[in-house]
């Protein structure tokens, strides 16, 4: 199921998350998201396709370069791409993440303009207070 969703909409009500359904992280994020009082839009990356245009509007809304998005010791980065291939150009890292978008460091969320990567599902909770209080 392939869905082209254009740049990356935001509403105030909603939080986006980006995971990896095939994960534990990404699963236990969902969790946390879906006990909170909050409207979730979960896009899960094993089965909807994000646009190099959504790639670089999450890497620029995290503050990191888009190589930073990418787990390149997972299995299927070493896989494709070999343990020593470490692509040059943001398109090319724009490309291994449209390719195999499995290779994504964590799960990534977005609520209005602010945008944070998930390394333990618990920090939903502490993304949630903070977000309570704006």
């Amino acid at each position: 199921m392939k869905n082209n969703m254009g740049t990356i909409a935001t509403d105030n009500r909603e939080i986006n998350l980006y995971y990896n359904a095939e994960t534990n992280k990404g699963m236990q994020t969902l969790a946390y998201l879906q006990s909170s009082e909050k409207k979730v839009l979960a896009i899960d990356l094993s089965k909807t396709k994000v646009t190099g245009t959504q790639w670089t509007e999450l890497a620029e809304r995290l503050g990191k370069p888009i190589k930073e998005l990418v787990n390149t010791e997972h299995p299927d980065f070493i896989n494709d791409y070999g343990k020593s291939h470490k692509p040059q150009s943001n398109k090319d890292w724009l490309k291994v993440l449209e390719n195999n978008p499995k290779v994504v460091t964590q799960p990534i969320l977005v609520h209005g303009d602010r945008a944070i990567q998930i390394d333990t599902p618990s920090e939903v909770l502490s993304f949630l207070e903070e977000e309570d209080r704006f």
